[in-house]
Parts: C-alpha cells; structure tokens; sequence
C-alpha cells in the first residue's frame, strides 16, 4: 500500500467525510441494547455564518459525540438552526430595500413568503460549514425552530401558560428597540460605557421669577415631562412643597412631588420625572398619578405629542433641542460625563428606548423552584461549578419574562380578541372561539368576531422547549424516541447564554418535559484576540473562519482552538495554535510513514526494542487513565495535551527511537507489529481531537473490511500498568538528557561512544534499561564506582551521581562552570518552590498530593546542591 510522502488535508478531508455520510456513521435511532448518549446543539441563527465561537463549541461537542461513539454508546448529536427572528426579518426587510419595496406595503403573508425564500437560499449555509469542521451530527434529525413540530410546542406552551395563569398581558415599561421596532427582554441589552453630555436646564417655579436646575442627558425627554420631584428632607427646596414648574419650550404647568427616591447628594438634587421614557419614572408617575406623555414613534422618532422636532431622530432632537434651550437661556451649561447605556444585542448601534408598551409576559417567579433547586443540589451538573452562583443569583432576582416581539418572522401569538377586553386562546381560530363564547357566554360569538393577536414569540421562547420538542414530546409525549433519548446527556454551551437559554430550557424540562432536559452543561468560554477583546467584524479582529480551515485543515484548526481553551475561560486565540495542530498532523504522519517503510527480515528483536514496548505499554494505559478522568471532568484541553505529550513526546520522540534499526539496516517483525498495534491505539485516542488524519491513517495501517472505520472502532480499555517501572523509566530518560547535554556543552559528536560511570556500592535498579541507555546516547559501557572519576563531566539525578569520562574534551575549570552554574539554577528553582509553599491562597487549595510533590522537588534539588558543592 503507497503512502504519500505528505499529508494533505485538502485531498483528504472531504473525502473522508463524504465516505462516513454515506456508511450512515452519524445516524442514531434509539437502541435498547445501548445507552443514549446525546447532545443538542445551541442552533446557530439562520442568517450566520461558521465564526470562532461556532468553531469552538462545535469542535467541542464534536469531540465528546465521537469518543461516546466510539465507547458503543448510541451516540445522537442532533443539529438545527434558529430562525433568529428579529436577526432575519431585519436581513429580509433590507433585501426587500434593495428591491424597491417596502415591509409596511406588504400584508403578513406576502412578507412571510419572501422570509422562507430567504431562508431556503441562505439558511443551509452555516451547517454545511460545520461538516468542513468535521462535525458528525445526525444530519436526517436536521431541525429549524420555525418547523412544525417546533412552532406547534411554542403554541401548545403558551397555552397551557395562559390556563395556568402563568402568561399575563400588561402595560408596562419594556426595553424598545427602535431599529427592529420591537420590545427585548432585559437579557438582550448589552450596556457599554459611552461618553455624553450632561445638560443643565433651568425650569421656572409658576408664579415666581424663581427657578430650579435640572441635570440630564436627553433633553429631548423633556418634551415629555409631567413632574418634577424633589427629596421631602431636602431643605433647599424645602420651600417649593405644593408648587408648580414650568417645563421649557412646551410651558406645560407640572406638579412638585416628593419622594425619598430622590438622592439629595446627587446631581442638583431635583428630578425630571418623564413616565413614558424611563424605568424609574415610570414607576413614580404610577405612585403619584401623574400624566404619562409619550413622544416618540416606534422608529425613536419624535411624534406629535412632543410638539417640537416632529419626526426628528432622538439624536439629532437632542441637538436642536439643546440649541433652543441655550437660545432662550434655558441651558444653564453643560459637561462631559461617561455613563452607561444600554444597546440592543441584535442592533449594537442602537441605544435601547424605555417605552410604555401593552405586552405579554412569562410569570417566571412562579416557575423558578425546580430549575434553582435541581442545579444546586447538582442533578444537574455545571462545568466549571462557578457557575452555579451566577445562574443561582439570576434565578432569586428574576424578573417576568417579556416574550411578545412586534415582529412577522416567528411563531405567532395564539391569542385572539373580542369584545372590549376579552381575551381567548387556541391552536386554531375554532379552538379560541369555543374557549370565548365558553368565558364570555355569549354563544352568538363568530369567528368573524376574533383577531388573533398580530406579534410573535420571542425566539428563546421556542428555543427554550427544544430537549423535548426536537423529539416530538408535546405531540407524542410516548414516542420511543423522546422515551429513548430525553434528557440529553451534554449541553454544550458558551455561559453567555447561561440565561437565555440554559435556565429556560431547564425551566421548560421541570414544567413540561418528563425530567431535567440534560444531566451536565458544559460551559465554553468566549473566544477573544490577543489583546482580551471579544471578537467581532466591527473591530475587524475575527479572522476568516474557513479560511483557516483552508490553511491548516479541520484537524489543526481543532487542535490550536483546543490547546488553549480551559473550561468556562476565555480562549486567547492565535493562529500560531492552528500552525502548531497543523504541525502536529505532519508529525504523526511522518511517523507513520517512518514505521512502514522499515525493511523487514526474520532476525531477532532488538532488546532495546523490547524494553521499548513493555514500556510504552505501561505509559499508553497510564495515560489513558489520565485521558479518561479528564473527559469525565470536562477538561476537554487538558485531555487533548495529555494526548498530545504522548504521541509527540513518548511514542514520536522516544519509541520510535528507541526501536528505530541503524540506518539502512532492517528491523524485525514482531518490533513493527508492535509499533502499528501502537499506532492503532493512539489513533483511537486522538480520533476525537482530530478526526480526519487518523482515519485516513487507521484506512492505511492495512487493508480492512468495507465498515471498518476508525469512527466506529472501539475506545481502548485501560489495562493495568506499572507506576515504579514508569518512574523508573523517567529517570533512565533524565540519564539520556543528560548524556546529550553533556556532548552538546562539551562538542562530542553523537558518534563518538561514551562511558558511563554512577558512584554507587550496590547494583543499578535501570539494569534492565542499559540496552536504551547505550542505544539512544551511544554508550560503551556502564558500571559503578566508589570514587569521583577525574576529567567527567557529572551530573545528578534523584541523588545518584554519574560521571561521563571526557578524556580530552573537557578541563577541570569548565567542570567547576558548569557546577556553579547548577547550583544557581537550582537555588533559583528552590526559591520559586519557597515562594509558591509560603502562598497560604496555594497551600488551602491545592490537593495534598501536589503540595507533597513541591516539598520533595525542594528536597531533591537541595540534595543536588550539596553534593555539587562538595565536588567543588
């Protein structure tokens, strides 16, 4: 069989995964006989395209799915998109701006026919770049959150809500997106530091030729005021009880109300009060009955009711209005001031409006309990468990839910209308007309009488059900399926949606599901440049996802991502990683090749290449140990490093040289059997990392049966293994490392064979490894001595002393330099130790094992020390 003398992931790649679409690998159906392992993916928006954060979570779940795959689990990774509703309408209304029509010329159904369009052209494209990545869902269970089966639950749950009681319609203060034009809920304003000015206008007091200063920063909201309030133990408007203010430009007459709300230390001490545009204000109109003056039009221009600057922006009346003010002598003076505002995630160019608004609203306080009670007492596990406080705090301070959004592109509201109040429910009109004439008793109700209610869910809302309806569990709550595979095992999930999404699902699993809607969540950190700053077009600091993939293929973009992506931490993503996964692929190939182009003949196994095995043997199944505790963790980096030490470091740099035959020389059968039945092992390992470069090695390594693929090989066991032969093994390669700095710091050639002396009385417990140590730092001889050997070079390992005989190569003087240069290297190393046992933040958290471990660092270099210094 020819191997190519290079590894070339472009040729490779989508060969080998046409092949496993094609075997049906990915496909799971629910078997008794195995245990289900499943993940939901967090369904990307329809409108996105494959970007860091998408790479980093998928090449995540992809890992886990593979190795419960390959642990003869019934693995299920099930893919889907979100229809991303105020994302898409807005990509559908600017396409349908670019054609000359408008959204408000259009009827419902006109514009919904150009949304699926839209979608049925764009919405494929982020998952078909999810299979360049190497993800292996269950692409048949494809599923899109405005599918039927999706948008069926989202009206069988707000149903159920409305009889319970617990969905309510209500006008209250909300967070208004004047670009969508909708409502968000308070989880989607992203607050920002931004600079602005503070502006100081004076208000006359009715009646006087006095005056009061008021501080704000939107003087275009005091078209909009219907009080001024004042803190009632405030004695410098003590005098002003019971007055009235004139509000500038509009010279409408407004009260003077008190209340302790005011912060008598803050700012001028008195208050604009304006209801219809702010939280706060809103809630003091409401206390003390004042007049609710609405000025602005959904788009956050000014309307009519604010009688200046009709149709302006709020930007642009903010500046005409503070002229006219300083005009009339109204603007006292302004100053720079840095505060926060609230943005709209989905608009980040928009400042959130507060707005009186006639929505609907989840009760959440009375569907909390279970979802707090059942992460706490970790039935449902996080990882990292940090963020157990931060989904606990949310949890106990939780608002309602606003999920009504003023918007076409989404599951609309199943509530109609009648009458002057009446309200009805229903998966169809009939259903709602039945439920009206049945409350209202008015059996001459038609269905002409109802109007079904003209907004949208929020699209969390759906998301938030899907454990239980991408499984059809509202409609067929026993079905084999949703019996076979709910609750899912793994969430994978960035904890910047700790709230959006893991908490409502986990509240929808309790309420409407059989159980939690998963056992653990895994929580990703975000991806960020160099500099710590979140990546996005707008700094122009995310790098082309595919184009990565083009440079360094999937498996190497997988490996850089991984190498430095701890659980729930920030990844720090440099493209050095991805040349360091790209290396590495060349790495095992290399090695591979190196293995199959040996001649072989029938003579007898080299003994170091037997000491080779029985020790590679050992050292596989210690750190599959290590690899296995580290999946069961989450800790998903340092897995992937400790598989990356072992192929690289134990098998690449000390195996393979160990049973490497002389150069041109042959080397015998059972060595090579050896070395592939390795190779085979480490491919199962490193499979889930990087999936591409092992199979088509596994397809290599000899010819195999038509559905004998790696993906579906089974995940070593571990066998048992020798930890006092693998640290004895250690220091036989510390011997080694020594030897070699020994012929680099004193110009020996690799060539030229050495002797080894080590001071000792008794034998040697590395006899059985002097074939490596003669083999790998070409030596002679070895043997023990009583006495310090003349004109050597020494060193020391865990306090035994070994001389290497120089002869000519070396004096006295530049054994006494390197012996000081030791012992300050050493004492540098001691302090660092002292320093770490003398941190009480270190020694109360690390486990006993690790602090044991510093002490006897320090006791062993302090052992080098003395006997360094009694050679000088």
């Amino acid at each position: 069989m020819s191997i190519s003398t290079k590894y070339d992931p472009a040729e490779v790649e989508g060969k080998i995964y046409q092949e496993w679409l094609e075997k049906g690998f990915f496909h799971s159906t629910p078997n008794p006989d195995k245990e289900p392992y499943t993940i939901l993916i967090p369904p990307p928006n329809v409108t996105g395209l494959l970007h860091m954060g998408h790479m980093l979570n998928n090449t995540i779940q992809d890992i886990l799915i593979r190795k419960a795959r390959m642990e003869g689990k019934e693995a299920c990774w099930i893919p889907g998109t979100d229809h991303a509703s105020i994302a898409t309408e807005a990509k559908v209304v600017g396409m349908l701006r670019e054609q000359g029509i408008k959204k408000s010329d259009l009827t419902r159904e006109e514009f919904l026919s150009h949304a699926w369009k839209w979608k049925e052209k764009y919405g494929g494209i982020i998952l078909n770049q999810l299979q360049r990545l190497g993800a292996s869902c269950d692409w048949d269970r494809t599923f899109f959150t405005l599918d039927e089966k999706n948008s069926d639950a989202v009206e069988d749950v707000f149903i159920s809500y409305f009889k319970k009681g617990l969905v309510y319609r209500d006008y209250k203060m909300v967070n208004w997106d004047p670009t969508a034009q909708t409502n968000i809920s308070n989880e989607e304003v992203i607050y920002r530091d931004t600079d602005a000015a503070l502006y100081y206008v004076k208000y006359a007091i009715k009646g006087s030729d006095e005056f009061v200063t008021i501080a704000t920063t939107r003087p275009e909201t005091i078209l909009g005021d219907t009080a001024i309030c004042i803190n009632p133990n405030d004695e410098r408007y003590t005098h002003l009880k019971g007055k009235q203010a004139i509000v500038p430009l509009v010279n409408r007459i407004i009260p003077i109300i008190e209340d302790d709300y005011v912060d008598i230390e803050f700012g001028t001490g008195c208050l604009k009060v304006t209801p219809a545009h702010d939280t706060n204000d809103y809630d003091l109109g409401q206390k003390h009955d004042l007049e609710t003056i609405d000025i602005l039009n959904d788009d956050g221009t000014l309307n009519e009711a604010a009688q200046f600057y009709i149709g302006e922006s709020r930007e642009s009346a903010r500046k005409l209005i503070s002229k006219q003010l300083k005009e009339l002598g109204s603007l006292i003076k302004t100053e720079n001031l840095r505060h926060k505002v609230g943005f709209s995630e989905r608009n980040p160019d928009t400042a959130i409006e507060p707005k009186l608004s006639l929505q609907w609203f989840v009760d959440m306080q009375k569907l909390v309990t279970p979802a707090l009670e059942n992460v706490m007492n970790d039935n449902i596990q996080f990882f990292p468990d940090k963020f157990k406080n931060t989904y606990k705090h949310w949890l106990e301070n939780i608002k309602d839910w606003p999920i009504s959004r003023q918007l076409w592109w989404g599951q609309q509201i199943p509530a109609y209308y009648y009458g002057e109040t009446g309200v009805a429910v229903g998966k169809t009109k009939e259903e709602a007309l039945d439920m009206a004439r049945k409350d209202s008793g008015d059996e001459n109700l038609s269905l002409n009488d109802l109007k079904q209610d003209e907004d949208v869910v929020d699209t969390w809302f759906s998301s938030a059900l899907l454990p239980i309806s991408v499984f059809d569990g509202f409609r067929n709550p026993n079905n084999e399926e949703y019996k076979y595979y709910y609750p899912t095992q793994v969430l994978v999930t960035g904890w910047d949606i700790i709230f959006f999404w893991v908490a409502r699902m986990i509240i929808s699993g309790y309420e409407f599901g059989m159980d939690k809607p998963f056992e653990k969540v895994y929580f990703t950190g975000m991806v960020r440049d160099l500099q710590r700053r979140k990546m996005s077009k707008q700094l122009g600091n995310s790098p082309d996802a595919l184009g990565l993939l083009d440079q360094y293929g999937a498996d190497g973009v997988r490996v850089g991502m991984l190498l430095s992506s701890a659980a729930g931490n920030d990844l720090l993503f440099d493209e050095k990683l991805c040349e360091q996964g790209r290396n590495f692929s060349n790495k095992i190939w290399n090695a591979f090749r190196l293995i199959k182009s040996w001649e072989v003949t029938n003579i007898e196994q080299d003994p170091a290449a037997a000491v080779a095995a029985s020790w590679f043997e050992n050292r596989f199944n210690e750190t599959l140990e290590e690899i296995n505790d580290l999946f069961s963790k989450f800790r998903l980096s340092e897995a992937l490093m400790a598989t990356y030490k072992l192929v690289w470091d134990d098998f690449c740099s000390w195996y393979l040289e160990m049973i490497k035959p002389g150069y041109q020389q042959p080397t015998d059968q059972t060595t090579v059997d050896q070395a592939i039945g390795f190779i085979e092992q480490l491919m199962r390992v490193l499979h889930p990392f990087m999936p591409f470069i092992t199979e088509e090695i596994w397809k290599n390594i000899k010819s195999r049966g038509e559905n004998d693929y790696l993906i579906v090989s089974e995940w070593p066991v571990v066998n048992s293994f020798n930890k006092k032969e693998l640290q004895l093994t250690n220091e036989v390669f510390e011997i080694i490392s020594n030897i070699r700095n020994v012929r680099n710091s004193s110009g020996i050639s690799p060539k030229t064979a050495l002797q080894l002396f080590v001071k000792s009385n008794e034998s040697l417990p590395f006899e059985h490894y002097e074939v490596v140590i003669k083999k790998l730092a070409n030596i002679d001889s070895i043997a023990t001595t009583l006495e310090k050997i003349e004109n050597s070079s020494s060193f020391i390992i865990r306090r035994n002393e070994f001389f290497v005989p120089l002869g000519e190569h070396a004096s006295a003087e530049d054994q006494k330099e390197d012996a000081i240069k030791e012992i300050g290297r050493l004492k540098g190393f001691i302090t660092g130790i002292d320093k770490k046992l003398s941190n009480d933040r270190f020694v109360n958290n690390a486990p006993e094992k690790v602090i044991e471990m510093e002490r006897k660092k320090k006791a062993d270099a302090e052992a080098k020390i003395a006997i360094l210094e009694a050679q000088l």
